[in-house]
């Protein structure tokens, strides 16, 4: 008998629990809604002076319309709409590099030009709304992957990114290390889509490489066997030296690297005994500091030469020249470019062949012609605005044009370990 009033006590008891937690659930929409109290306190809405005509009601009305009436209470993120209404008047200039970048993107902005981050080592841009891929980062998890220049990313993660700004697309883009993340794209030249899953590292980037070798010592490229095979002929790579400098975008070490490398790489060609000329790599070279652009161009020209002018916006035409004398004024210079190419890389590859006739072997670069300048918003947040546009010395402004290679070399499908952009440019060096 004890056992059965156990049994109905223990039933009531579990039957009441239900009530009481189904009650509470019914009833919590109406209670979060009713005692629903705005987390923001806003400090100033009063326009500047420049703005006292603008009529700011429509905002305000919406904002409060919001608060009262959206059915999700969670979702009212004050902060967070307040970063996408910036984000939205930003984007209203229609210049997809004016961009407002909310702290966690800005600290991802800040991380890359500092030369360290996790993410999967990708440079990404806009072209015609698309987000697209300008460059891979040489040994990355995107490169390893079978990302590319040129590649336009439509998911992430299997939802759509139409319509998204770029730093929107790198912060979902990048995370912790180990984890993967899988990219829906389109490459460049190419109609169907595909999935590419990357893992996720550190991204180190060193924005310098290079180094002085006999020809016939150079990896991926081709010594022809005889004169009916392709390549360099054998005879003129036996002994024949070139000196290859890499540098994969400007970033915030790149002048302290450049100049301990080209100090080490000047020694060593001084005590070369049949030196041919540089080959100076600006492929997938997404672009950085316009400071920096003058730094490096200066190793290459003489004193007094123009490097790069800006103008537009509310600065005067400012022609930028050689700030130093470089250690390879007197070289022989093939430039490598390519689609991933861009802004600071492009203003450096057309600052030596409008200077000094200097070829550009590759493909068509990028064409960023326009400059930004960053500014510290506070709290974390910043925003890049696009204060000028550049020109070439010869006043070419390459914006949505790309440079144009002298000498247009694509890669062999059939032999793609050979990197026949740069044996052309040896080639040339040899003449």
């Amino acid at each position: 008998m004890n056992k059965r009033v156990k049994r109905i006590q223990l039933v009531l008891i579990i039957l009441i629990a239900f009530l009481i937690g189904y009650f509470f659930g019914i009833n919590k929409i109406a209670f979060d809604w009713k005692n629903y109290s705005p987390s923001v306190s806003v400090v100033s809405k009063e326009p500047p002076s420049n703005l006292s005509n603008v009529d700011f009601s429509q905002f305000w009305l919406t904002w409060q319309k919001l608060e009262a009436t959206y059915y999700d209470k969670t979702k009212l993120d004050p902060q967070k709409m307040v970063n996408a209404a910036i984000s939205g008047m930003v984007q209203s200039l229609g210049d997809p590099f004016t961009v407002y970048l909310p702290p966690v993107q800005n600290e991802n902005f800040k991380q890359g030009m500092a030369g360290q981050f996790s993410g999967i080592g990708a440079e990404l841009g806009m072209k015609d709304k698309d987000i697209i891929v300008i460059a891979p980062l040489d040994g990355s998890p995107a490169q390893k992957s079978g990302i590319k220049a040129g590649d336009k990313i439509l998911k992430v993660d299997n939802k759509s990114i139409v319509g998204w700004t770029t730093s929107q697309a790198v912060e979902v883009i990048r995370g912790q290390k180990g984890t993967q993340v899988v990219l829906n794209v389109i490459h460049k030249d190419e109609k169907e889509t595909k999935d590419i899953k990357i893992t996720r590292d550190i991204i180190t980037v060193k924005s310098v490489y290079g180094w002085v070798k006999k020809i016939k010592d150079v990896d991926n490229i081709r010594i022809a066997k005889d004169s009916k095979s392709k390549g360099i002929a054998k005879t003129l790579s036996e002994n024949n030296e070139i000196a290859y400098i890499r540098l994969s975008q400007f970033g915030d070490n790149t002048n302290k690297d450049w100049s301990a490398l080209v100090s080490d790489l000047s020694l060593k060609i001084s005590q070369a005994n049949n030196f041919k000329g540089i080959v100076f790599d600006l492929r997938n070279n997404p672009g950085g500091y316009l400071t920096d652009a003058v730094f490096i161009a200066s190793e290459f020209l003489g004193q007094g030469k123009t490097v790069v002018s800006e103008e537009g916006g509310t600065i005067e035409k400012k022609v930028m020249k050689v700030e130093r004398r470089g250690l390879f004024l007197d070289k022989p210079v093939i430039v490598l470019i390519n689609g991933g190419s861009a802004s600071a890389s492009e203003i450096v590859a057309g600052a030596l062949r409008d200077n000094n006739k200097v070829k550009l072997i590759g493909e068509k670069s990028y064409g960023k012609g326009t400059i930004q300048q960053a500014e510290d918003l506070g709290n974390g947040a910043g925003l890049h605005v696009t204060i000028a546009k550049w020109l070439t010395p010869n006043e070419v402004w390459v914006n949505g044009k790309g440079l144009e290679p002298d000498m247009k070399v694509e890669f062999d499908k059939n032999e793609p370990e050979i990197d026949t952009q740069l044996e052309k440019a040896i080639e040339e060096l040899l003449k």
